[in-house]
């Protein structure tokens, strides 16, 4: 296992990549006109999404890679950059790209399964969040390792699920502005995380220039 301070990390990380805050008006904007329960019902089919992509990939992270034919130095690279996009969307206030595009956007709209696609896949669980835990599987061996890291998942799964779920009362106690300082503060914890990340696979790839 790794140290506990490793764990901490990545569940911080995890969390800002989530960005249960960045979800609430988009949550909002996608179940306009529906009920409370239905809502509720949207929200937990959603996080479901979520824990099953991250847990599925700190089991096939490895498998993933070898498929791909690529390195974990490699992938921490281009982890932490696909992380770092990610942040700066965050404290720019906007939905990454990386997320999702206004194409997808649009054709939300249309679909009835919108807790599964687009909402768990890929707005929450994306291409950031699968890096993140596939790096982070990678780190160590052993089934207490794997244990903890989906603990940390279901962690935040869990408070993802309670912010949707209150994502009315919310939305309305901190308006716009507040959820937009409370997504540039994830962010600015995101960017410093993807950027470890980044330095990490980089001294892996080019030993010769960290010394």
């Amino acid at each position: 296992m790794e140290a506990w301070s490793e764990y901490s990390r990545f569940l911080i990380a995890l969390f800002a990549i989530l960005t249960p805050f960045a979800a609430i008006p988009i949550f909002l904007g996608m179940t306009e006109g529906r009920g409370a329960k239905e809502r509720n019902s949207i929200a937990l089919s959603a996080v479901m999404t979520v824990a099953t992509v991250l847990v599925s990939s700190v089991f096939l992270g490895d498998a993933i890679l070898t498929v791909l034919g690529t390195s974990l130095a490699s992938f921490r690279v281009g982890g932490g950059i696909v992380l770092l996009l990610i942040a700066l969307s965050l404290l720019n206030a906007t939905v990454s790209g990386v997320k999702q595009t206004p194409q997808e956007a649009d054709e939300a709209g249309t679909r009835q399964a919108i807790g599964v696609v687009p909402l768990g896949l890929p707005l929450l669980a994306g291409p950031g969040s699968i890096s993140a835990v596939i790096i982070e599987a990678q780190r160590g061996v052993g089934w207490e390792h794997y244990a903890v890291l989906v603990g940390c998942i279901l962690a935040v799964c869990a408070f993802l699920l309670l912010t949707l779920r209150l994502a009315v009362p919310i939305g309305n106690k901190l308006g716009q502005t507040g959820l937009n300082i409370m997504n540039r503060l994830t962010g600015l914890l995101l960017a410093a995380v993807a950027v470890e990340i980044i330095a990490a696979g980089l001294r892996a790839l080019f030993p010769g220039w960290m010394t």
